[in-house]
């Protein structure tokens, strides 16, 4: 079995696709030094912007650390028709841009939700219904939207894309999440798994479930931890997504209620040789991000990484 790579993400910084959330109070080059300091050999791309988007300046920068750049998070609003021209545009530029710069992994195109924009599904997070999801048509047009962006990705640039369910947008429970990869081939979507989303939404921290249902599209890993009183406290007072976000709903690795052991025996137990990807998400300013990532790699070689 190969060596499964353990990664880091701007937003285990404070990199954080949401508008009105601030700035990132650090930069890029302070994010990769405190990224190999602590033991990590990968990154993502964050937000459009937060690294530089010159390819020739952004290999040199991931290249005189040796890091790697494993994949660019888009976030495109499928749901809204008018949104996709725009959404596609910014799917091609972040996909080129990995193109130009990944050097020895397959990078990968992230697609996701415009995740925390609509004001329903934000302040439900973490305890979505039936009754507020999308119609069957509607899901039909949005996997339609999905499979159009992936399809012209890979048209242009050789890369598959992958979906990221998540809180806060329209693909966020297992039924959800099941519904868009049935509608979408194998071939033309994968999925990255989000350990922590997917507690928070499925109110399953096992995650045993999760893998057995999805485990044939599963070409990518999130490793996220999740606070079971601060979802809870969430759920049973009607919060919205962000105030458990500030709250800390995202713990360090090991000190939440995910079961990260059981995940890593299940890539071993795969032959998985790909990098898992640890996001402790943190608003601007919150936490500790080199102490955290310094504690979660320790935690994860604990485990075998």
């Amino acid at each position: 079995m190969e060596q499964i790579g353990v990664a880091n993400a701007p937003c285990s910084w404070g990199c954080l696709e949401f508008d009105g959330k601030g700035s990132p109070t650090i930069g890029y080059q302070q994010m990769l030094d405190e990224l190999v300091e602590t033991g990590y050999s990968a990154t993502e791309l964050g937000d459009w912007g937060y690294f530089p988007t010159d390819p020739r300046t952004l290999s040199q920068e991931l290249g005189s650390r040796r890091v790697e750049m494993l994949g660019a998070f888009v976030p495109i609003a499928f749901a809204d028709p008018s949104a996709l021209n725009k959404g596609t545009e910014n799917a091609l530029r972040a996909a080129r841009l990995l193109t130009a710069v990944a050097t020895e992994t397959s990078p990968h195109l992230i697609l996701a939700d415009d995740n925390g924009t609509h004001p329903m599904r934000t302040a439900c997070a973490g305890r979505i219904g039936p009754e507020q999801g999308l119609s069957l048509e509607q899901r039909r047009v949005y996997a339609g939207n999905v499979e159009r962006v992936a399809r012209t990705v890979a048209d242009d640039t050789g890369i598959t894309s992958l979906f990221h369910h998540h809180c806060a947008g329209w693909v966020e429970t297992p039924d959800e999440i099941a519904c868009l990869l049935d509608l979408i081939p194998p071939e033309s979507l994968g999925l990255v798994f989000d350990t922590g989303h997917y507690a928070f939404s499925s109110q399953d921290y096992d995650l045993a479930k999760g893998l057995r249902t999805f485990g044939d599209r599963i070409r990518y890993v999130h490793l996220k931890d999740c606070d079971p009183p601060i979802a809870d406290r969430s759920r049973k007072d009607a919060h919205g997504y962000f105030w458990a976000l500030e709250k800390g709903l995202f713990s360090e690795l090991g000190a939440g209620g995910v079961n990260l052991p059981g995940i890593v025996s299940w890539l071993q137990g795969r032959d998985y040789d790909g990098y898992v990807t640890v996001e402790q998400d943190l608003l601007p300013g919150m936490g500790t991000p080199r102490e955290s990532a310094l504690r979660n790699r320790k935690y994860l070689r604990s485990l075998g990484l």
